[in-house]
């Protein structure tokens, strides 16, 4: 299985920064895509930004410019540098990653506990 572990979330004011960590652990072959998405109440959970096992990065649109997503493969860790943060980026955030848990096994979803981030202003 795939364990994500989250850390990073809490609360900042409007235009300020914080950093999200997410590590895999568990007994697995390989971790492929890593992201983060994030639900705000009474809200679908959405896609902030992912990025793959090679580097390739993907982000909406809300969040362009503004956060940046990369990850360490030898760590299987993936972060989420926010800055500039708004009041409507307040929701919970959650890790995502696709992993292989048997060199011929198709990829399966895992996610992390999610980790809440409130930006007051």
């Amino acid at each position: 299985q795939v364990q994500l572990v989250e850390s990073g979330g809490g609360l900042v004011q409007a235009g300020g920064s914080l950093r999200l960590s997410c590590a895999a652990s568990g007994s697995f072959f390989s971790i492929g895509a890593m992201g983060w998405y994030r639900q705000a109440p009474g809200k679908q959970r959405e896609l902030v930004a992912d990025i793959t096992s090679g580097g390739t990065t993907n982000y909406a649109d809300s969040v362009k410019g503004r956060f940046t997503i990369s990850r360490d493969n030898a760590k299987n860790t993936v972060y989420l540098q926010m800055n500039s943060l708004k009041p409507e980026d307040t929701a919970v955030y959650y890790c995502n990653a696709q992993g292989r848990l048997r060199v011929l096994s198709p990829a399966s979803n895992y996610w992390g506990q999610g980790t809440q981030i409130t930006v007051s202003s």
